[in-house]
């Protein structure tokens, strides 16, 4: 559905020397896939999304939606798109922002109002419809701009930090509305710093650093299979006797400790050991994610810090 092949993009500059922004990235993303997107500041993230909406032309390669052109396609299909920041005019309420950006989404008037509608109800903001912009929090604009990107509810959906400001009790139901969308016909990108609500929500994650692409991690089920490098030990009884079970424990207070993993066998017999010896564990759990751990292997293995969005 998406495909980058072999895509560079160059910023060029009367003043300054060139920035590569993203070298030789190729990435296809299937129908009715979940992509996740991660980096470090200055990974690229934000010039691959610009050169998938077709803001930028790619200086080399291609960038295809369903085997089209980005504008031309988003021209004639759409495409659902949350930016990073929301600005709209902080004047305009919330009813009447997402009634304009309807009209500018060429939705018919006919179906305009009910799917306005339908997002505020999605989104819980009905409450808020008759405020100004200028009054809502950070969230409640998040969850705005959320709105506006499902008015169309549209095949590609591209989603930049989409949780960014928003609450706990918003951020789990945020990963709810992503498994409704969920659809053999829809193909989703969400680009985000959050490596735990990528794992969660995402089939795959492109970690992307110094504008290359440095891996693809299949999210769906790895975290179960594999053993994590490094675990979070908690014990009610026998802190004394961590150290001789695992040799290499860090304590990180209150009866916790950091504890090696790597190979399950090992892990096991220690683990036995202790609780041979008096032990008695309360909590055993991974120190990162398995997303997290390829992450940072994936950034430290890549060598230079990271350049430019």
């Amino acid at each position: 559905m998406i495909a980058f092949d072999s895509v560079s993009k160059t910023y060029t500059s009367l003043f300054r020397p060139p920035v590569r922004a993203v070298e030789e990235f190729t990435l296809t993303i299937g129908r009715g896939e979940i992509m996740g997107l991660a980096g470090p500041n200055g990974a690229g993230k934000s010039t691959l999304i610009s050169l998938l909406l077709g803001y930028l032309p790619p200086t080399t390669g291609r960038v295809t939606i369903a085997d089209s052109a980005p504008r031309p396609y988003i021209e004639r299909h759409g495409i659902g798109y949350l930016s990073e920041l929301i600005t709209l005019n902080p004047q305009w309420t919330l009813e009447g922002a997402l009634e304009r950006l309807a009209v500018l989404a060429g939705l018919p008037a006919t179906t305009a109002r009910e799917r306005v509608e339908a997002v505020i109800d999605e989104l819980g903001i009905g409450e808020h419809r008759g405020k100004k912009l200028k009054a809502l929090s950070k969230g409640n604009l998040q969850r705005l701009g959320l709105a506006q990107a499902l008015l169309r509810n549209e095949e590609v959906l591209i989603l930049d930090e989409p949780t960014h400001g928003l609450d706990p009790v918003w951020t789990q139901r945020f990963r709810d509305l992503v498994q409704r969308l969920r659809s053999p016909e829809r193909t989703m990108l969400i680009a985000s710093h959050n490596l735990d609500e990528l794992e969660r929500l995402c089939d795959r994650v492109a970690i992307i650093d110094r504008g290359r692409l440095q891996r693809v991690v299949d999210t769906r089920g790895a975290a179960s299979r594999d053993v994590a490098a490094s675990y979070h030990l908690t014990v009610a009884a026998g802190s004394e006797l961590v150290a001789d079970a695992f040799p290499a424990a860090r304590s990180i207070g209150d009866g916790r400790f950091e504890i090696e993993g790597g190979d399950a066998a090992a892990l096991n017999r220690r683990l036995a050991d202790f609780l041979a010896r008096g032990g008695q564990i309360t909590a055993l759990i991974p120190a990162h994610s398995g997303l997290e751990a390829q992450f940072r292997e994936a950034v430290r293995s890549s060598g230079e810090p990271s350049r430019a969005e």
